[in-house]
């Protein structure tokens, strides 16, 4: 599998990630019904750089930048800024519905679902620790799409958008979000979309019973940039381009 590298330096590797890899091996890989010879992130970095560790994680059908420290002073350094807030990170993601307010804040703990151990829940009946947890966002655009064809869209391949113009009130509403995660929550970004009322868009575990967009059958959630500090001190930011269905979706 050939990956894009966005930023490399002697300590720190930036990758543009794909969307449907995991970044390393089990638990992750039970969890998501893979095979245990399925290859990840880290065992195709690894052949090329030995002592890599994994300094964030990108959920398997999320796509965009990923951080990987190539030693453990850079581990550890890296680690640091995440501890601290000092990271900023961008997401890119396409919700359903038409939300309402054009910027937001959702400061709402996450502690698990009592129904369903893969899930994270927001709010009324999360169960264990609640940790908090805090999400900005806003809108780019508000969209009408039509929907993939079959029910709901699921099991769908990505069939490119009609040619024909939608009517002016035809279609399903949509909304194209950019995101920023002030904490790093497991599946906070779609557990805080979840609790909005606007789950992202193709997302099986939050999001299973509403339409897909046609155009678009995977996780629509992309992590646009990182910005960071490097061992030099110096300020890196680095952004992933859209994915092609996302800008067929949002053009």
């Amino acid at each position: 599998m050939k990956i894009k590298v966005l930023y490399e330096d002697k300590n720190i590797l930036v990758i543009d990630k794909p969307s449907g890899i995991l970044v390393h091996p089990a638990p992750e890989q039970a969890r998501y019904r893979a095979g245990p010879d399925q290859e990840t992130i880290l065992d195709v970095f690894k052949k090329k750089y030995p002592k890599l560790q994994i300094v964030h994680r990108l959920d398997k059908e999320t796509s965009g930048v990923l951080i990987l420290a190539k030693n453990k002073k850079a581990h550890e350094f890296l680690k640091q800024q995440f501890q601290n807030r000092t990271i900023k990170k961008t997401y890119h993601a396409i919700v359903s519905g038409s939300v309402k307010n054009d910027r937001g804040v959702i400061n709402k703990p996450i502690g698990r679902s009592p129904k369903d151990f893969r899930r994270h829940l927001a709010g009324r009946g999360a169960r264990g620790e609640m940790r908090e947890a805090i999400t900005e966002y806003k809108v780019l655009k508000r969209i009408l799409l039509p929907l993939a064809k079959g029910e709901a869209g699921r099991g769908s391949e990505i069939q490119s958008i009609s040619p024909n113009p939608l009517l002016k009130g035809e279609g399903e509403k949509f909304t194209y979000l950019e995101i920023h995660p002030k904490t790093g929550r497991t599946h906070q970004i779609r557990v805080h979309m979840k609790y909005l009322n606007h789950p992202i868009a193709c997302d099986s575990l939050y999001n299973p019973d509403n339409p897909y967009p046609k155009g678009i059958s995977r996780l629509a959630l992309h992590a646009k940039s990182i910005e960071f500090k490097n061992l030099k001190g110096e300020i890196i930011k680095v952004e992933s381009p859209l994915p092609k269905e996302f800008k067929i979706v949002v053009k």
